[in-house]
Formats: C-alpha cells, structure tokens, sequence
C-alpha cells in the first residue's frame, strides 16, 4: 500500500483514510477490497500478540546461473533486499494461533513479486519439515508471480520439492492450510498453494496458472468474465472457502479445531 494520509483504493476507486484501512485489517471500509499485507504483517494478523520465532532467515540465492538482463540478477537481489529488510520473498516462523502452537510460512509480494526460487523452495522445505517434527500443523499464505525466471528450471524444481516434504507431512496426518491471497499464480498455483488439506481464498483475489491471453491463445476459446477470481474458483471447486482477512485467524484456528478433533 502506497504511504501517505490518504490511499486510493483499487476497486471502487475511491480515497480513503489511510488510518480507516489500517484499523479495518487493511481493506477498503467503503467496499471491502484487501490491500496487500507485508510477509511480517501477515504474522502480525495470526500469531497471538505478534509472538513468534523467525527460522532460515539466513538462507540467500546465490546466483546459480550468473543470470543477466538489463542488469544482473546478483543486483536485483541486493536492492531487493534493502527494499523489503529480508533475505527473500518467504518468511518462515513458529508461534501460537489462538493457543494452538503453528508453523506459518508467510510470501513477500515486495521481493520480487513474490517469485518462488531456490531460496523460498528451501525455506518452505524446511518449515515442512520442522512442523512435521514437532507435529504443528503448517499454515502457507500465498502471494505470488510465479516461478522466479531468473533461476530457471532450478526455481521449477522447487515445486516438486515442496509438495515431497508436504506430502511426507500429509502421511504422518498433520494438517496442512494454505491462504491464498491477491495474486497467487504460476508454478505456485500449480504446486503448493493448492494442496492444502484446507485451501483458503481472500475476496476477490486473482488466481491462477498461466495468464487469460496464454490460455485463450492455446484452447481457442474466450473465457468467461472473472475466471480467475476467488469467488471463481470456489464455484467452481477448485478453492475450500473465502474467507474475509478479519476473520481469517479464526476460521483457521476453528478448522485446525476441526482437524484435531475437538
């Protein structure tokens, strides 16, 4: 969200009170739309009183394929870097929601569009894994672009890396929930944000695989109006439920209830 006073919202383009968003979980009052979160606001909204351990901050790229377009890839990472104040586009902590202790893995729209490269592939790995040896469920909120180019088929590895650890957790029954927020596409789509036990949506978010143009181009049809949404693709079975950001923490703590049985 833009700084200032004011901000205008980018559905019912209207102004409103930056303090109004801020105090209304940081959507629109006038219309409900849902302003992008930071990864450490996200945890903010769910952790209990904003209390929780970071792990694998210290994990960076390293520049596999020595990657160069206008510029290099090494020089992206470092302004991006000091752009957000992070390592990458995934922060990965553990805390308590609603009294229940939880793995959440958080992505950083800021970094890069919140591309999936190496770095985010092996910080979610390890969350997998730590939630699987402590027996915490694991809760994903997905905001992303895609596989990052800049890596190449190093990034789409990541893909089947992750849904391998997801799946050793899914053996071991412990729960999995993923949130998928404005905009989840491409290889992120296509892997983790859509094998939650529970797949969660924010109103009106884009998501998707491949692009409108790319699909029409390829199936030689026209689309239908809002195929991408969220409202979409719960009509449609692809996502659970959607669940406004207020009351996500405790939609997810009551399915987590759900899950344990109580």
């Amino acid at each position: 969200m833009p700084e200032g006073l004011w901000v205008k919202c980018d559905d019912c383009k209207e102004i409103v009170y930056r303090k109004e968003v801020e105090a209304n979980f940081n959507t629109c009052p006038k219309c409900g739309f849902h302003f992008r979160l930071t990864a450490k606001e996200r945890f903010e909204l769910l952790f209990d009183d904003n209390k929780y351990k970071e792990f694998a901050s210290d994990i960076r790229s390293s520049d596999p394929l020595g990657f160069r377009d206008t510029k290099k890839y090494a020089d992206r990472l470092k302004v991006y870097q000091q752009r957000v104040g992070g390592g990458d586009a995934v922060l990965c902590a553990e805390g308590k929601l609603d009294g229940m202790p939880v793995v959440i893995c958080a992505m950083e729209y800021a970094f890069m569009g919140g591309s999936m490269g190496s770095v985010v592939g092996e910080k979610i790995t390890i969350a997998a894994e730590r939630a699987l040896e402590k027996k915490e469920p694991l809760i994903i909120v997905s905001t992303s672009g895609g596989a990052r180019m800049q890596e190449g088929i190093l990034s789409l590895m990541q893909m089947a890396k992750i849904s391998a650890a997801l799946a050793r957790l899914a053996a071991a029954g412990m729960p999995y929930i993923s949130v998928l927020c404005d905009p989840t596409t491409g290889g992120v789509t296509a892997s983790y944000a859509m094998l939650g036990d529970l797949n969660i949506a924010e109103p009106k978010a884009l998501i998707g695989f491949a692009g409108p143009r790319v699909i029409e181009q390829t199936i030689r049809q026209t689309l239908p109006e809002g195929f991408q949404t969220s409202e979409f693709l719960v009509e449609h079975g692809m996502v659970d439920l959607i669940t406004p950001r207020a009351e996500m923490k405790s939609t997810i703590a009551r399915f987590l209830r759900i899950f344990r049985g109580q």
